[in-house]
């Protein structure tokens, strides 16, 4: 026979062992349920873009999207925080067709957004593009010719002031060209590589 005693001192313990099995089950559950702390990408960081849409000085104006992909990962703290492969969106801030801007084209550009695991980032970059007749910045823009190899573009023919477009840089089959039309105006065709860098930190969740 049970005591009555007995039997109140087992079911006390058996509900505070019950009690702490939960505790214990709510705590793991919590765990996974703290988000890591986001990856700080910091201001000054290089975004390598290569375009998946075609522009041009002429047929382009401000205020235009552009599209493009991430070349090459951008890595924090030994993570990627934003892989190679990423999309990103951009906006046309400045374009004028060639004999409306003292008979030079002219084409700029910035990134606006970049996504990362299905997430949207709004970002703020440096402006990146030429004018024609302006001295060329050796990292602002390349052109792809495959396979990591390129052609460097030279002046207009005749010897005129046009600058070089760019280095060339690869990326899949065909060749990608950069340069000035015979009007002088400024086209990028899809392919081509441009460089931004971010004017603010971006935090990219985990």
């Amino acid at each position: 026979m049970i005591r009555k005693g007995h039997f109140i001192r087992s079911r006390k313990l058996w509900v505070a062992a019950l009690a702490l099995a939960l505790v214990g089950a709510s705590v793991v559950g919590a765990s996974y349920l703290v988000k890591a702390e986001p990856l700080v990408v910091p201001a000054g960081t290089e975004l390598a873009v290569r375009l998946t849409t075609s522009l041009s000085s002429r047929a382009n104006e401000p205020g235009d999207d552009f599209t493009g992909i991430l070349d090459h990962p951008v890595v924090v703290e030994d993570k990627v925080a934003i892989p190679a492969g990423a999309e990103v969106t951009g906006t046309v801030v400045g374009a004028e067709a060639s004999g409306r801007f003292k008979g030079t084209g002219r084409l700029f550009l910035t990134l606006t957004e970049v996504e990362v695991d299905g997430e949207s980032y709004e970002v703020a970059t440096t402006t990146t593009g030429r004018r024609e007749g302006s001295k060329l910045k050796r990292n602002v823009l390349f052109i792809g010719t495959g396979a990591g190899l390129g052609t460097l573009i030279g002046g207009l023919a005749g010897g005129g002031k046009g600058a070089a477009i760019g280095a060339g840089v690869g990326a899949g089959s065909g060749t990608a060209t950069a340069a000035l039309t015979g009007q002088r105006d400024i086209r990028y065709p899809a392919e081509t590589l441009l460089r931004f860098r971010l004017k603010e930190d971006l935090l990219i969740e985990q």
